[in-house]
């Protein structure tokens, strides 16, 4: 059986390939037009030793085989450093089918800026697109969350007081021009070409003919349209001056970290230990906030009541935090009633409802740590009010607002999922590590259900299944879920941010803390509550 540990190394060495974009050729294609792959220029864009927090690496994985793949959907995005600043960045990989823009590639950016506001991070975009991929058109364009929103939210964003920079190092062409000229800088080195159409449809259109730099060539756009700030030579100057750039903005808040010295009372590789692969095996949660949340500052919330779901107050790097987590052991309710780990019962889901109202009352980010099967279900369980306590959970977590971080480590399913703020409920940062499962319920009840309906199927359509085809009926649906669920399955959709290392877990914590704004907004208010 494959450890938590023997998986995590698994999926590190995906990543290795899946950062490498279009391979070797790719990467001699870009050099050969004068420009450096994404990765090299972020090598020189970011600050040397401080973590790159990628997002988003595993957008597209496995999708789009008829067109021959999309690593990472061609574009990197993620939270990095540039002269000791927080930065959101957003960079084309035109080793990727020229760095087109897939519905993922698309759905990423759109996350991407969606995190930056809510960081009220700046933005840094490196532009080296040859546009929308044009035999998916349909599934990119008109709706409210295809390309066109990426262009509202720039505006959103700049309105917002969120500074973005962008810089053109390659193609940039059609609508995706806007993206740039959206932007409070705009940078662009020679070779690069930005126009809302090319010579070709140029002539096509108005049967006029006009070489690229007239068009939209950085010179042109320097001197002539006085659409570029910055005329930059090559792609390591651009570079320079956009991090001289970001130099120039006022020092942010200094977020209060006393205590910050201070370790968890667990070493971090611990966690291996502690949570299995598969998720079948017990565990006391809190052994796990131990090796994340800095040593002796955790405050468990109504400890002995609704033992199902763990609430407390911590510190991470001396910010304070609250927490629900899931517990994944079986606990016996005051009443003597036995309650399965991992399953979130009435008087749980009233107690976290009641733990996260406090947290904003408190103005302090609330951190959820998923790993749940649902709500508990059966008689005793609805005449307990589960559908009310539950209601009342999902009421004040979509009304929160303070800050919310969630981490997947082990099973996310059904309304337990959002319960626990899926990605529904707008957490800044949604994570998960290699263990973690995704869906609208467990596998054995997804393949008994399903089964049972393909049995009846074939009943009112006269075939009777031998029981050998019945095994392999089951065995078939399964696997099929079993696949479905993987966490690699969800992150090609982009239903978690990053797929992280357990023993990361409480840096990317810390990053984020770090960066988050406080909470400046109205009083906290929630819907009708059903009490």
């Amino acid at each position: 059986m494959t450890s938590l540990r023997e998986l995590t190394e698994q999926i590190a060495c995906q990543e290795l390939t899946l950062r490498e974009g279009g391979g070797a050729e790719g990467q001699q294609r870009q050099l050969r037009h004068g420009r450096l792959p994404v990765r090299q220029r972020l090598e020189l864009l970011l600050d040397p030793g401080r973590p790159f927090l990628e997002l988003g690496l595993w957008a597209a994985n496995g999708m789009y085989k008829e067109w021959g793949g999309v690593p990472a959907a061609g574009i990197v995005t993620g939270i990095g450093f540039v002269q000791g600043r927080g930065c959101l960045i957003a960079a084309n990989d035109a080793t990727v089918k020229a760095g087109a823009m897939f519905p993922q590639s698309v759905k990423k950016l759109l996350r991407a800026q969606k995190i930056a506001y809510q960081f009220r991070m700046p933005v840094i975009y490196l532009v080296d697109s040859a546009g929308v991929f044009l035999p998916l058109q349909d599934e990119i364009f008109p709706d409210e969350d295809d390309f066109g929103r990426i262009f509202r939210n720039n505006a959103v964003l700049s309105a917002a007081g969120v500074i973005q920079y962008a810089a053109v190092m390659g193609n940039c062409v059609a609508g995706g021009a806007y993206l740039p000229v959206l932007c409070d800088k705009l940078l662009m080195t020679d070779g690069s070409q930005m126009c809302l159409a090319g010579p070709a449809l140029v002539k096509a259109a108005i049967g006029q003919t006009a070489d690229p730099e007239q068009l939209g060539g950085a010179s042109m756009h320097a001197a002539i349209s006085g659409t570029v700030d910055f005329h930059e030579p090559d792609d390591s100057a651009c570079l320079n001056r956009l991090r001289s750039l970001v130099d120039l903005l006022p020092t942010g808040p200094v977020r209060s970290r006393d205590g910050c010295h201070v370790g968890p009372d667990r070493d971090s590789d611990s966690v291996y230990d502690i949570v299995s692969a598969d998720g079948r095996k017990e565990y006391d949660i809190r052994d796990v906030l131990r090796c994340i949340v800095d040593g002796d500052s955790l405050q468990e919330y109504k400890a002995e009541f609704g033992q199902t779901l763990v609430a407390a107050f911590a510190r991470i790097g001396g910010h304070p935090i609250g927490i629900v987590a899931n517990q994944k052991r079986r606990c016996r309710a005051a009443d003597g009633e036995l309650q399965v780990g991992g399953v979130i019962y009435p008087d749980a889901a009233d107690k976290a409802a009641r733990f996260v109202m406090d947290c904003n009352q408190m103005r302090v980010p609330i951190v959820f740590v998923q790993d749940v099967q649902g709500f508990m279900v059966g008689k005793q369980a609805e005449q307990a009010g589960i559908i009310r306590a539950g209601a009342k959970l999902v009421n004040v977590i979509s009304n929160s607002i303070v800050p919310k971080l969630t981490v997947i480590i082990g099973g996310s399913f059904g309304a337990g999922h959002y319960a626990m703020c899926g990605k529904a409920y707008d957490p800044a940062l949604i994570l998960a590590w290699p263990s973690a499962k995704y869906a609208v319920m467990g596998g054995n009840q997804a393949a008994d259900t399903l089964l049972q309906l393909q049995l009846r199927e074939a009943q009112r359509n006269g075939r009777s299944l031998a029981d050998e085809e019945v095994d392999a009926l089951r065995d078939s649906i399964r696997q099929r879920y079993q696949e479905q669920t993987d966490i690699r399955y969800g992150a090609a959709r982009g239903w978690v941010d990053a797929i992280i290392p357990p023993h990361e877990t409480r840096l990317w914590f810390l990053a984020a803390l770090d960066l988050l704004p406080t909470t400046d907004q109205q009083n906290f208010r929630t819907g009708v509550l059903q009490v």
